[in-house]
């Protein structure tokens, strides 16, 4: 990509519509399963977290309050800056591209969640973020990758819907163009201009990971397949959980 153009996320998660638009999340469903993925992983009471691609710390935030010492990370300034109203001695936050090496950690579980990867156009890039990743997993520790079922999801596409949110009418056209699920978002902002962003995520299935897994030398412990953290079934599970360990 030409460097003058800008990636599509770091435009449209600093983007005040972005937030709009996803305002009414289910935060609870999200808390339970951060619940019982830490019931799961039983990181110990020392143990201390990375956040990848942490949004404005609200994961981040509940991992602190679970008692661990958490670090998040988020390529969005604007997200950062929000999230670092609720920092702490034993909560920090940065702003930082997973493509770049992490100058933090080590840390005994470093959570990528909430399909928060492959966005990039190089395929190749995602590789190198994972290595980073690994990079700064403690010898013993844990990744997890939560990323969506890409074969449940194309079949499943639903291609127009219009969300109203605070008076804003989101126009969300979803297609598969060239190896990834798009998503366009039409709507005029508040001073009545027309506007138009776009999500795009790597349509990556489960022998894919395994090799990027390889590639950054990564051992694939299990595949779970929603947030209940049942077992991974590739015609039905809406997700796929890696837990991966160096």
């Amino acid at each position: 990509m030409p460097p003058d153009v800008a990636e599509w996320f770091s435009t449209w998660f600093d983007s005040p519509y972005y937030h709009r638009l996803y305002q009414n999340r289910d935060y609870a469903e999200a808390r339970a399963f951060l619940s019982r993925l830490l019931t799961h992983l039983h990181p110990k009471p020392e143990a201390r977290l990375l956040d990848l691609a942490c949004g404005k710390g609200r994961h981040a935030r509940y991992l602190s309050e679970q008692g661990f010492a958490v670090t998040g990370v988020d390529l969005s300034p604007q997200s950062i800056a929000a999230a670092r109203e609720f920092a702490h001695a034993r909560l920090q936050f940065h702003v930082h591209d997973m493509r770049e090496p992490l100058p933090f950690g080590p840390f005994d579980v470093v959570l990528n969640l909430f399909t928060s990867f492959g966005y990039f156009e190089q395929e190749a890039e995602n590789v190198v973020a994972l290595r980073n990743a690994a990079a700064v997993v403690r010898p013993g520790g844990k990744l997890v990758i939560d990323f969506l079922n890409t074969e449940l999801a194309i079949r499943t596409l639903v291609a127009h819907e219009t969300k109203i949110v605070e008076g804003t009418a989101f126009h969300l056209h979803r297609h598969f163009q060239n190896d990834f699920i798009v998503k366009e978002i039409r709507f005029q902002d508040d001073e009545g201009r027309p506007q138009c962003f776009e999500e795009r995520v790597r349509a990556l299935n489960l022998e894919r990971f395994e090799e990027y897994f390889h590639m950054a030398g990564l051992r694939l412990a299990e595949v779970l397949g929603d947030y209940q953290l049942q077992p991974f079934d590739p015609k039905t599970s809406p997700r796929m959980i890696f837990v991966l360990k160096k």
